[in-house]
C-alpha cells in the first residue's frame, strides 16, 4: 500500500491589504484617499489657471485683432466701402486657416471690442470672450460698466449676464437713484448699503412659467418661486438666504402667515416677502407693517438690523405707498413683478412712466407741505 504523501497546503486567500477584516478602510486606504484629494486639488487648480491663462490670452488677441482692423480702416479712410471689403477678405482667409471663429461677424465684434475698450489694461481677466460679446450689445457706457462689474463681482455665467441685460437690471436699479447714485452703480456695481438697495422695481419673474394673462392664485406664485428658488435668488440680488415659507405670526390668538422669509447677510436683517395678485392696497401695507413689527420685537437679535418688508404686487400707486407708510420709512417697500421678460422698449417705457409718477408725487407733496 503506497504511503500517503503530505502535499504542501495551498495558501489561503488573503484579505486585500487595503481592507480590514470588517470591510472598513485600512490605514493604507485612508492614506491613499488623503493623497488623492491633495493631488486632485493641485490638478484642478492648475487646470483652472491654465484655462484662465488661455482665456485671457485669447481675449487680448481678439482686442489686438480689433486694433489692427481699426488702424487699417483709418489708414484707408476716404475709400468707399473700404472697411467692409477688407474685413470680408480677411475673414475668408482667416476662416480657411483658423476656423469659423473668424467669420465676418466675429471680426466686426473684435473691431467693436477695441472701440469700446481702447485700453487693454482696463479689461477684466475673469470675463470670457462670450461675456464681452454680450457686453458689446449694451450701448449705454454706464450700463455696460455696471454689467461688467457685476459679472465679475457676482461671478455671473454668460447665461446669467444675458438675462440681466435683457431684463434691464441697470435701469431698474437706477430708477430711484439720483445722478450720483447712478454713477456709483456704473463704477462699483450694485452695492448694498441700505435697505432700499435691496428693492428692484419691477422684479422680472419669467422663469416661474406663469403667464400674466392667466388666472392664478398667490399660492400658485409662491409654489412657482420655491420650485425655481435658485433663479429667484438671482433676481432678488446679493446676500439672500432662504429661511422658510408660510411663516406663522400669532397675535392675540389669531394666526397670520408670511409668504416667504429670507435673511440678507449684507444688511444683517430678515427680509419678509408677501405676494399679492392684483393692485396694492393700504391694507396690504398695514399688514406688512405688523409683520415687520413682530419680527423686530420678537425675533431680531440685538446685533441685527431691523427687518425689511417687501410686498410684490402686479400694480401699485406711489401715492398710496407714500401716504400709507410713516414719513422717513426705511423698512417697508412695494415692488411690482412681471411674469414675462419684456422687450427693452416695453420695459424702458414702463420705467419712464414709473419715474414720472414718482416725480409727480414728490412735486404734489412738496406743494402741500410748503407754506402759502
Amino acid at each position: 500500500m503506497a504511503k500517503k504523501r503530505n502535499l504542501p497546503k495551498k495558501p489561503s486567500p488573503k484579505t486585500p491589504a487595503t481592507r480590514s477584516k470588517t470591510g472598513g478602510l485600512t490605514a493604507t486606504d485612508s492614506s491613499v484617499n488623503t493623497l488623492y484629494h491633495q493631488v486632485r486639488e493641485i490638478l484642478t487648480t492648475a487646470r483652472n489657471r491654465a484655462w484662465q491663462a488661455v482665456n485671457t490670452t485669447m481675449v487680448e488677441a481678439y482686442w489686438e485683432v480689433g486694433r489692427v482692423i481699426v488702424e487699417d480702416e483709418q489708414a484707408g479712410r476716404g475709400r468707399a466701402d473700404y472697411g467692409k471689403r477688407v474685413v470680408d477678405g480677411l475673414s475668408e482667409r482667416l476662416s480657411a486657416e483658423f476656423g469659423k471663429g473668424f467669420d465676418r461677424s466675429n471680426l466686426f465684434h473684435m473691431r467693436a471690442f477695441f472701440l469700446a475698450y481702447p485700453k487693454v489694461d482696463a479689461m477684466r481677466r475673469q470675463l470670457s470672450w462670450t461675456h464681452y460679446r454680450l457686453l458689446l450689445r449694451v450701448d449705454n457706457p454706464d450700463a455696460r460698466a455696471f454689467y461688467e462689474a457685476e459679472a465679475v463681482n457676482a461671478r455671473w455665467s454668460t447665461r446669467e449676464l444675458e438675462r440681466q441685460i435683457n431684463s434691464l437690471l441697470f435701469d431698474r436699479l437706477a430708477l430711484s437713484r439720483d445722478k450720483a447714485g447712478v454713477m456709483a452703480l456704473a463704477q462699483k456695481g450694485h452695492e448694498i448699503t441700505q435697505p432700499s438697495d435691496l428693492v428692484k422695481d419691477p422684479l422680472v419673474l419669467e422663469f416661474t412659467g406663469l403667464r400674466q394673462d392667466e388666472r392664478f392664485r398667490e399660492s400658485d406664485l409662491e409654489r412657482a418661486l420655491i420650485a425655481k428658488l435658485q433663479q429667484f435668488l438671482l433676481e432678488l440680488g446679493k446676500g439672500f438666504a432662504f429661511m422658510g415659507r408660510q411663516q406663522r405670526v400669532t397675535v392675540d390668538g389669531e394666526h397670520f402667515f408670511i409668504d416667504l422669509v429670507f435673511y440678507n447677510r449684507l444688511t444683517h436683517s430678515f427680509v419678509l416677502l408677501d405676494l399679492k395678485v392684483g393692485k396694492l392696497t393700504h391694507q396690504d401695507l398695514g399688514q406688512m407693517q405688523m409683520y415687520v413689527n413682530y419680527y423686530q420685537r420678537e425675533l431680531t437679535a440685538p446685533d441685527e438690523n431691523p427687518p425689511i418688508g417687501i410686498i410684490l404686487c402686479t400694480d401699485k400707486s406711489e401715492a398710496v405707498v407714500r401716504y400709507a407708510l410713516p414719513e422717513g420709512n426705511t423698512q417697508i417697500f412695494a415692488s411690482r413683478y412681471k411674469l414675462h421678460l419684456p422687450t427693452e422698449a416695453e420695459l424702458a417705457a414702463e420705467l419712464q412712466r414709473e419715474r414720472q409718477e414718482i416725480e409727480l408725487t414728490k412735486t404734489l407733496t412738496s406743494e402741500l407741505d410748503s407754506p402759502e
